[in-house]
């Protein structure tokens, strides 16, 4: 029996996360006064590289940062991650960042600076058969399709945030994982051989050509900050598969890593080994 697949390349998103730490949410044209503020690394792609590196895998990531100190920075957090950083690229444009309002409930507002990761490149990029791939939609439709394009091996994509698919992307995509929302904003996951749609607090499913093939509650925790849980999520399930797991045993070990990253405040949270989520 051939081993299976454990090199994992992650494609997309670097950004520095702002974050505000709120009692509440603020309206439209409201100021919301005692906050606490945060500064650390994040955007979807590097979340879900330093989680699959920190969960076992051998990762590398593919994008883009500025040519200023937040783009070191965001660098050298991937690296003692354990991820590979030689494909990541550097732009004359300003590190890419998010400005992220939570609230005590662990709801939250974001909104995305691109930045640099619209530079992200595959440029010179080469992939193994047996390298997988994960990425997502914080980068640009066109990376997307020639991901799809070049890699040879598993290919795993976050749709979110969520646009309609391009065809190349849909017919290569052999997961595709999304949330309730997105699942319902892009009709066509329904007729697709494989979809994960993810409900928060109410767990997650497998759907496989339309039909449910495994559901699994959400673990259950006290919820600190959830805008690095989904990225968690997607790079756990992601591993699992890989490693041969079935649709239940991988969402159970999703299920708990992305209840392990909504109790921490870091959005690229410090996990053990996949094994010990299982």
């Amino acid at each position: 029996m051939s081993q299976p697949q454990t090199r994992l390349t992650v494609v997309g998103s670097i950004n520095a996360d702002i974050t505000a730490v709120t009692e509440r949410l603020p309206g439209p044209g409201e100021t919301i006064g005692g906050g606490t503020l945060r500064r650390e690394p994040g955007g979807k792609g590097a979340n879900q590289a330093a989680a699959a590196a920190r969960l076992g895998g051998q990762v590398r990531m593919i994008g883009a940062v500025g040519d200023d100190d937040t783009g070191t920075w965001m660098k050298e957090a991937l690296s003692e991650a354990g991820v590979d950083v030689a494909g990541i690229t550097t732009s004359s444009e300003a590190t890419g960042t998010a400005l992220i309002v939570v609230d005590a409930e662990s709801e939250n507002q974001i909104a995305v600076c691109p930045g640099a990761n619209a530079d992200a490149t595959l440029e010179g990029i080469e992939f193994a058969e047996d390298e997988a791939v994960l990425t997502q939609l914080e980068t640009s439709m066109e990376l997307a399709v020639e991901l799809a394009a070049k890699a040879k091996g598993f290919y795993a994509i976050n749709a979110a945030p969520a646009v309609e698919l391009a065809q190349e992307v849909f017919d290569r995509a052999d997961l595709v994982i999304v949330n309730e929302t997105e699942y319902e904003l892009i009709p066509a996951l329904k007729g697709h051989p494989l979809v994960c749609v993810t409900y928060g607090s109410k767990g997650a499913t497998m759907v496989v050509n339309g039909e449910v093939t495994a559901e699994v509650p959400a673990v259950k925790t006290k919820a600190v900050n959830s805008v690095g849980a989904g990225d968690s999520f997607c790079a756990a399930l992601t591993l699992a598969l890989l490693q041969g797991q079935s649709h239940e045993d991988a969402l159970k070990v999703a299920a708990s890593v992305g209840a392990a990253a909504v109790a921490d405040e870091a959005s690229q949270p410090k996990f053990e080994s996949l094994a010990s989520y299982s």
